[in-house]
């Protein structure tokens, strides 16, 4: 597959609280709309539905786990990089754990709803944000025909399938018809499906998690999938002119 180039990302965050954030008053107003939330910083990106396992070793999230698993199974999961955690994440609920004699932790999250991070609560002895639930926003303007949500996760599941098929072949796999991959979804819930698929690209992954458009992340997917398999026919291409020749003795 070929490398994915995601555009300009969202602000990162200063993964620091403010040094008053211990004292009255840090916590978030029931009035400003804002939740607090453990934060999880991983070099990973969670979609809603998505499922990720994970092993809790580190000593802060250790008990960052046994306060979760004690009160709603919730925390917020935020992709973590080079140059620092990114503000847009998504809530992990525990949906099976195994706690090891050393208090270390596997554990199974799926992903619930996004969120932006707002402010930074408390980072000890884990972080803790004051975060606002994010979804996606209707499109203001009546798209044009065949860029609506619909038509456009008619065209990205046309394309994967595309994909796997020529991947499969690349792969010596037999081919085989590819079966109903939206199973019945919605484009909103689709298009994260999609984007969960794009593994070993996390920044390309971040980008499409912190769109509020469906329409949109639609398109950059149908992009990136028509990318990868005008990459895939070539090689196919090449593969037959150029078959591969048994080994001499």
């Amino acid at each position: 597959m070929p490398r994915l180039h995601a555009p300009g990302h969202r602000r990162r965050v200063r993964l620091t609280a403010p040094a008053s954030a211990s004292g009255p008053g840090s916590s978030p107003s029931p009035d400003d709309g804002l939740v607090e939330l453990p934060l999880f910083p991983l070099p990973l990106v969670l979609f809603p539905d998505a499922t990720h396992a994970l092993h809790i070793f580190e000593f802060r999230y250790r008990i960052m786990m046994h306060t979760v698993l004690e009160t709603d199974l919730r925390f917020g999961v935020v992709f973590a990089g080079a140059d620092g955690a990114s503000d847009i994440g998504c809530v992990g609920e525990v949906v099976k754990h195994e706690r090891l004699a050393d208090d270390r932790f596997f554990l199974i999250c799926k992903g619930q709803e996004r969120f932006r991070v707002e402010r930074v609560v408390r980072n000890k002895p884990y972080l803790v944000a004051a975060v606002q639930w994010l979804e996606d926003r209707p499109p203001a303007e009546t798209p044009a025909p065949g860029e609506d949500a619909e038509a456009l996760a008619v065209e990205v599941e046309a394309l994967m399938r595309d994909v796997i098929r020529i991947a499969n072949r690349l792969n010596g796999k037999p081919e085989k018809e590819v079966g109903d991959l939206r199973r019945g979804l919605f484009p909103t819930p689709f298009s994260f499906y999609v984007g969960n698929t794009f593994e070993g690209a996390p920044r390309e992954q971040q980008a499409l998690l912190e769109l509020e458009d469906t329409a949109t992340r639609l398109r950059r997917e149908r992009d990136t999938l028509r990318n990868t398999l005008n990459y895939l026919t070539a090689a196919s291409a090449v593969k037959d002119v150029f078959p591969s020749s048994p080994s001499s003795a």
